[in-house]
């Protein structure tokens, strides 16, 4: 199968882009003009590249009609990309799978915990700044009455050393800078908010598995598990060898070190949600180490140097 990829050079993206190969398909990877050096070192990796940004609409509809499907793994908020994708591909019955996140459940709980559980098929009140996002889901989800086989891949937090030219995820790389600069992992406020969380190999499996059987229209959250954001900290300062030492930020102090919209949409917050669709229509499970202990023995070992 002929996969057009947007985000191809990122840590989803590449790390999508390598299985898809691997599996035997052909990656053709969306790739920034202003980026010097990239095109070279994709094409290393086995993707063709192409030149141009979201923004370019002609060009996302060409290469959307010479592909056999499109896999949007770049900004999931950017509605002109997506609105092209969809408009190329109507009735033509190719799969188009839009990559989104379990942040539209997020709660801005300063640390506190939630009962709150999300199914894939459950309604969710967003925040404000996550209305859009959930605006656009629903539009892909939508197409698959247009004869588009359309899916939306939500993941939580993303853990793992990914494939591709970026093999950082976000969360924990970013605790672990700020640990060791401040000499302890921190938490915010009582660190008992809960986020979900896969390892990016699985979740790169469940991107392979709705190419190759999934429904058109369903949605998908990712998830293997999920610790409190105290739990990860905790995690990351034994990683460091600061034994179990891990401190509280107050919100203010947290937006100094990991910036409001981090402090008030990942690490302050909940994000519990449950990939009951995937494990009932896929067949597909976790298999990689859990989240604590890839920490610990796994994916950031290269940390504590």
């Amino acid at each position: 199968m002929k996969v057009f990829l947007t985000g191809a050079t990122g840590y989803i993206g590449g790390t999508v882009a390598a299985a898809l190969l691997a599996a035997g398909h052909k990656v053709v990877g969306l790739v920034r003009s202003e980026q010097p050096g990239v095109e070279a070192a994709i094409r290393a990796k086995g993707i063709a590249p192409v030149l141009g940004l979201l923004d370019d609409s002609a060009l996302l509809t060409r290469m959307a009609g010479e592909a056999d499907a499109v896999i949007n793994a770049a900004n999931v908020d950017h509605r002109g990309s997506t609105e092209a994708f969809l408009a190329a591909l109507k009735g033509t019955n190719k799969i188009y799978i839009q990559t989104s996140g379990s942040g539209v459940t997020a709660d801005m709980a300063g640390g506190e915990p939630t009962a709150a559980i999300y199914g894939d098929d459950d309604v969710v009140v967003p925040l404000p700044s996550r209305a859009a996002r959930i605006a656009l889901n629903n539009l892909v989800l939508a197409a698959a009455s247009t004869n588009v086989r359309t899916a939306v891949i939500a993941p939580p937090m993303i853990y793992g050393k990914g494939r591709g030219m970026n093999p950082n995820s976000i969360q924990v790389p970013t605790m672990i800078r700020v640990a060791k600069k401040l000499g302890a992992a921190k938490y915010v406020g009582r660190g008992e908010n809960r986020w979900s969380n896969v390892h990016i190999e699985d979740l790169t499996d469940l991107f392979l598995a709705v190419l190759e059987r999934g429904k058109a229209g369903a949605f998908y959250y990712a998830e293997n598990g999920e610790n409190s954001l105290k739990e990860v900290a905790e995690a990351v300062s034994r990683l460091l060898g600061f034994g179990n030492l891990a401190e509280s930020f107050t919100v203010p102090e947290a937006y100094v070190e990991y910036g409001e919209m981090a402090t008030n949409l990942s690490f302050g917050s909940n994000s519990r949600v449950r990939a009951t669709r995937a494990h009932r229509e896929l067949g597909w499970f976790g298999k990689q180490r859990p989240l604590i202990d890839d920490i610990e023995h796994g994916s950031y070992l290269e940390a504590r140097s």
